[in-house]
């Protein structure tokens, strides 16, 4: 495939986002030892971008979703589920890490290469089956056009 299709899509996207609300992309920051003493770990900023379904649309990148997390303060829970208890540690973490409280934010995103996808390879989620862009929304899913998809989530917001 030679042109630019997929980025033409996603160029296309970002026009039509303008002056909507973005979310903020979270990763995991390495602790260090202050004075030798460890730090709790901290997710920390790492971007912004335009939640378009499965896939979050930056400036001059684009990822597949990974967690969706809302940032708290660290406190004491009671909960039966260890699964539970490690998303409220991630969420605390998050907190300490800048985010405010209760800001919604994404963590374990991966980019999606689009030149890769426009040169007939797949991408995570992406990929160009007879030189069309397409995109798989769900892990059982079938795939379907991305054009499609883009502009039917974009009709939603």
């Amino acid at each position: 495939m030679t042109d630019a299709v997929t980025a033409q899509l996603f160029a296309a996207a970002r026009a039509r986002l303008q002056g909507r609300p973005r979310v903020r992309l979270g990763e995991w920051s390495a602790s260090r030892r202050v004075f030798g003493i460890g730090r709790a770990p901290r997710i920390v900023p790492a971007g912004e971008a335009w939640q378009v379904g499965v896939l979050l649309i930056g400036d001059d990148r684009v990822f597949q979703v990974g967690e969706v997390l809302r940032a708290r303060h660290d406190a004491i829970r009671g909960f039966t589920a260890e699964s539970q208890r490690a998303r409220s540690d991630r969420a605390a973490a998050a907190h300490r890490g800048g985010f405010a409280e209760g800001e919604v934010l994404h963590l374990g995103w991966a980019e999606l290469d689009i030149a890769a996808v426009d040169r007939g390879e797949p991408s995570g989620i992406l990929s160009s089956p007879g030189g069309v862009p397409h995109i798989r929304w769900s892990a059982g899913g079938a795939v379907r056009p991305l054009a499609a998809y883009l502009d039917d989530q974009l009709s939603l917001g």
